[in-house]
């Protein structure tokens, strides 16, 4: 059975030290191992780019599986004993296979004219980012050079305001980070300390995902139908029901963990309840 797929070669056209070329068709007498022996390609333009740079000096071609095949556990990889190098492809068409935006020369881009990865918004060099115009990396909000913004025009990181220097800002105009409240109280712990605390690693612990990413290879016949973008996507995002994810976490806590949350600043423990659901005094 004949498989289409794709793969990536180094400039001139070598890949794990084996010499290809366009239009040929290459054989080995071995049995084919994902990762070990075999012509490995993937069935998706994307997933090839896991294992390669996403550099246009590099080569990429449509190929056809002729011979047995392997496959890697988690689906993406496959190889053979026999494959066809059937065209080269160029770099606008390797674009549009592996981004659903337009005029983006990133990766897995689904808004337009990214030069980034992974951005759902439009015009960003950086990556990740939902905004537009950043040049950083996971911003929600808008042209900011820093990281992990949902405010706009921030050259710190993590600020929810707008125009600061300093990172983890609420306000605008900001250059000094700024101490966080507590159960509605003031306290003397800045946000960088208390990402660095143990009550924030052991709430880090919640299993309250609301989606989980589901791949193709996983995906049953049923989830196919309902989901019909699934091949464009390479899977689809399940919704889970997360409603007692709190209650389970503080029970899987030991004695230790749950007084490292009970000395968390401020702590209240009515007000704890109506935000997490969670009765500290049950126990």
């Amino acid at each position: 059975m004949e498989i289409k797929g794709y793969k990536v070669f180094n400039p001139d056209w070598t890949c794990r030290g084996f010499q290809y070329e366009v239009g040929k068709t290459f054989e080995m007498e071995e049995t084919p191992v994902c990762c070990d022996r075999g012509f490995h390609f993937c069935k998706k333009a994307s997933d090839c780019f896991r294992y390669y740079n996403f550099n246009s000096n590099n080569k990429v071609a449509e190929v056809t599986a002729l011979g047995l095949i392997d496959n890697s556990g988690d689906g993406d990889k496959s190889c053979t004993n026999k494959i066809r190098i059937d065209r080269e492809l160029t770099w606008h068409e390797v674009l549009d296979l592996v981004n659903l935006g337009k005029d983006c020369t990133g990766l897995c881009n689904s808004g337009n004219c990214n030069s980034g990865n992974r951005n759902s918004g439009n015009w960003n060099s950086g990556d990740c980012n939902s905004g537009n115009r950043n040049s950083g990396d996971w911003n929600s909000g808008n042209c900011n050079s820093g990281n992990c913004n949902s405010g706009d025009c921030n050259s710190g990181d993590w600020n929810s305001g707008d125009w600061n220097k300093a990172s983890f800002c609420l306000g605008c105009f900001n250059t000094v980070n700024q101490k966080l409240k507590f159960f509605d109280k003031e306290s003397d712990v800045t946000f960088e300390e208390w990402r660095n605390s143990d009550a924030y690693y052991l709430l880090r612990r919640i299993d309250d995902a609301p989606v989980e990413w589901i791949w193709d290879c996983d995906m049953s016949d049923q989830e196919k139908a309902d989901n019909p973008d699934w091949e464009i996507n390479g899977g689809y995002l399940k919704k889970r029901d997360v409603s007692q994810a709190n209650i389970k976490w503080w029970k899987s806590l030991s004695k230790l963990e749950k007084e490292e949350i009970k000395n968390i600043p401020n702590f209240d423990a009515e007000k704890f309840k109506l935000i997490t659901g969670i009765d500290v005094n049950e126990d």
